[in-house]
């Protein structure tokens, strides 16, 4: 049992790391080609007006949320993947790996562009691309990493699912029905 629960960790700590990897590389690899073949600006159609490239760069968070405080955002961004790096090894299941890996990676995208890509250390902005239709901001994969994360993180809290893997038994309600009388 101690063996099978070993191997499970290290499976789970596998797939966070292998998730993390795909969307952080994802996430570098669109910039890269989005900086290199884009002027900061331009929009390219992929599917009319319904998906489209929209070259901006972002100080803030989300929806341009505290634009000029990049300093703090890259802080907080940090603080994220020192606490996910350091509970990975409590993590046994493979749901949870998966959704902590997908944070991982999308907080390393986005601080590394925070970090890197200014005039000074931990001053640059976050290179953002992708435009929906009647969405209203534009957005990158790291992004899409993280609501991805936020959304599986829903799911497994609904479904009863434990770190460990376990499931928490759903109790159905009990009804106040009067005994019947003989």
């Amino acid at each position: 049992m101690r063996r099978e629960a070993r191997r499970v960790r290290v499976g789970a700590l596998l797939l966070l790391a292998a998730v993390a990897v795909v969307v952080y590389g994802a996430d570098f690899g669109s910039k890269y080609l989005v900086s290199q073949n884009l002027e900061l600006g331009d929009t390219v159609p992929v599917l009319g007006e319904v998906l489209q490239l929209h070259y901006v760069t972002n100080s803030g968070a989300a929806f341009s949320l505290a634009s000029g405080f990049t300093w703090v955002l890259s802080l907080v961004a940090a603080g994220v993947i020192v606490f996910i790096v350091v509970f990975a090894p409590r993590i046994r299941s493979l749901g949870w790996a998966t959704m902590f890996g997908l944070v991982l990676g999308g907080a390393l995208g986005n601080v590394t562009d925070r970090v890197f890509r200014g005039e000074s250390f931990g001053t640059g902005e976050v290179i953002d691309f992708i435009q929906v239709w009647g969405f209203p901001a534009i957005f990158n994969v790291a992004d899409i990493g993280v609501v991805a994360a936020m959304c599986l993180f829903v799911l497994l809290s609904l479904r009863g699912v434990g770190l460990d893997g376990t499931r928490t038994p759903v109790v159905e309600p009990t009804t106040s029905e009067p005994a019947e009388k003989a």
